[in-house]
């Protein structure tokens, strides 16, 4: 008798171990996956209506701001707003090389200079036009601690606040584009 409970007292503490296993698992695999939610194109009308302002910054908010930066990476775009993975929120993820901006509720605060160039955006995909934007763009958001930043971006980086920041007010880049709008893209004969 005195063998049988050693031998259950160690199975119990084999079963312990894992379960502890287990959850240590699932909690790295929860930390790598990576959640790439569906953009929306040009044709959906949640890319035409105003987003509403973030009051704070909650769980849900910080995981839709990870899912934004995983799309925008997976995308290969240098921006993304809520409204193109249908969240109505004022909510913009920027990387245009240089690591990533996240602005909650941004405000354009001044722009100058003018720069004329090929934009293109994910909800529009394998098509561009010639957009004309301010080359220099200061910009006041909130981080995702609420703490209030600002940036200033000269060239691609103005041209992405812009064109993000107009996503929350429901207005595309091919309202401001200049002429057509041609194929980025060309498939294989």
């Amino acid at each position: 008798m005195h063998h049988k409970s050693r031998e259950s007292f160690r199975n119990i503490l084999i079963s312990d171990e894992a379960k502890k296993y287990k959850i240590i698992v699932k909690a790295i695999e929860e930390e790598i996956k990576m959640a790439i939610r569906v953009i929306r194109t040009e044709e959906d009308p949640v890319l035409r209506k105003i987003s509403k302002p973030v009051k704070e910054v909650t769980p849900k908010i910080i995981t839709l701001i990870d899912d934004m930066l995983d799309t925008m990476y997976e995308a290969m775009g240098v921006g993304l707003a809520a409204p193109q993975v249908g969240i109505l929120k004022r909510i913009v993820v920027i990387d245009v090389g240089e690591g990533p901006i996240v602005l909650i509720n941004p405000e354009i605060l001044e722009t100058s200079g003018e720069q004329t160039g090929d934009e293109g955006c994910l909800s529009v995909p394998g098509m561009a036009g010639q957009v004309t934007r301010p080359n220099y763009v200061k910009v006041k958001a909130m981080d995702e601690d609420m703490n209030e930043v600002i940036y200033e971006g000269t060239e691609l980086l103005a041209r992405a606040f812009c064109h993000e920041i107009d996503h929350l007010d429901g207005k595309m880049y091919t309202d401001l584009v200049e002429g057509e709008l041609h194929r980025t893209s060309y498939e294989e004969d």
